[in-house]
């Protein structure tokens, strides 16, 4: 039997931010999270920054593959925003994504990054995850 926690996908990206664009960062940043907030299909959103070592990560948690693919048809030009002060150090995807959402992850990221696909073992929520999105 599959249940919600089974299709849960959790992301950890870890952002390089270019010399000179924190403020640019953090200012995309907020903004992007104020859209995802008010219209994207994610469960939960954080981001954190390390000025010292000019790093940013954002954890993002998604019901399944098809929020994964809702959120970049929707996001797509804050995410692009943000992509110009920073570039993808490594990613890590937590869960087990469709071949597509995989796919699409691995051509982001690309040779500029690293990316990690950890397939869930075990675990459970202490939130209720509702349906529809």
């Amino acid at each position: 039997m599959t249940t919600s926690d089974d299709t849960l996908l959790l992301f950890r990206n870890t952002m390089r931010i270019t010399d000179g664009h924190l403020d640019d960062f953090r200012g995309a940043i907020a903004r992007a999270v104020e859209f995802a907030r008010h219209h994207g299909p994610q469960l939960m959103v954080q981001t954190f920054v390390d000025e010292e070592r000019m790093l940013a990560h954002s954890f993002q948690l998604f019901r399944d593959s098809d929020a994964v693919r809702t959120h970049w048809r929707l996001a797509d030009p804050h995410i692009q925003e943000v992509m110009a002060h920073c570039r993808v150090e490594h990613f890590d995807v937590f869960g087990e994504p469709d071949d597509d959402v995989a796919d699409a992850i691995r051509s982001a990221v690309g040779e500029q990054g690293s990316l990690t696909i950890s397939p869930r073992i075990a675990g459970f929520t202490r939130f209720v995850i509702s349906s529809s999105a």
